[in-house]
């Protein structure tokens, strides 16, 4: 038990200061949680609904945000897509009961930071609200602008100057790692761990298929050339988008 307790205080020590918003309908669970994150120092609100977080978050200043998926009004896949619409980029922790995969990857692509299982521990909960906390603050930009591309993390789109580009899942995951490092040469092995599962490890030529699928459709129609191809070692997006 001394040895748990110490455990605690050593990730409490990281995260003390950091104001938290739960985001919990479970009267009790909220109650607990909060008494347990106070208790190691971390300064802790409860939101009961997503309509309740949204306007707390944009009158407070949180360092982080516990996310519950289930909600009575809003769910948190909501809730989290449109913090990230506005341009809010405060880590965020999606936590359900739901262990799917695909209600994981739902949360991740709704913007969420990270992804808990329930049930947790105390100690897990507080190791990954350090590990987010601890991070450079970085604004994120709500729409992303290469040149005359635009993509918009929160609602999946994607345009050339005013026209708007409909790509795959696949396609966007690829193009998105492309925009979030203008200018900076990708490697194949960079590129695959950024949109494909390990399963696609050894197909070799899975990146040169994809990339030639994003040229077909940002690229050509508009007669420029803005996915480059760097001999021996990669892809990269140059800076101006191509125009």
């Amino acid at each position: 038990m001394r040895q748990a307790l110490s455990f605690i205080s050593y990730l409490a020590g990281h995260t003390r200061g950091v104001r938290v918003l739960l985001v919990e309908d479970d009267i009790r669970m909220a109650a607990a949680m909060r008494r347990a994150l106070r208790g190691a120092g971390v300064v802790a609100d409860v939101a009961a609904t997503g309509d309740d977080a949204l306007w707390m978050v944009r009158a407070a200043p949180y360092g982080a945000m516990v996310l519950d998926v289930v909600l009575p009004d809003i769910d948190g896949f909501a809730t989290c897509r449109l913090l990230r619409a506005e341009g809010i980029w405060l880590p965020i922790i999606m936590v359900t009961a739901r262990d799917a995969v695909e209600d994981r990857v739902r949360g991740l692509d709704a913007g969420a930071d990270d992804y808990l299982t329930k049930p947790f521990s105390l100690a897990e909960l507080l190791a990954r609200l350090r590990a987010l906390v601890r991070r450079d603050p970085v604004k994120r930009p709500s729409v992303i602008k290469v040149g005359s591309l635009r993509l918009d993390p929160a609602t999946r789109q994607v345009w050339r100057g005013d026209t708007e580009i409909g790509l795959s899942a696949r396609e966007f995951a690829l193009f998105d790692t492309f925009m979030r490092r203008g200018g900076q040469v990708l490697s194949q092995h960079q590129l695959l761990g950024a949109a494909w599962d390990f399963e696609y490890e050894h197909r070799s030529n899975v990146v040169e298929v994809y990339v030639r699928y994003l040229r077909e459709k940002i690229d050509r129609p508009f007669g420029v050339r803005s996915l480059e191809t760097v001999r021996g070692i990669g892809y990269r997006l140059r800076m101006d988008g191509g125009t």
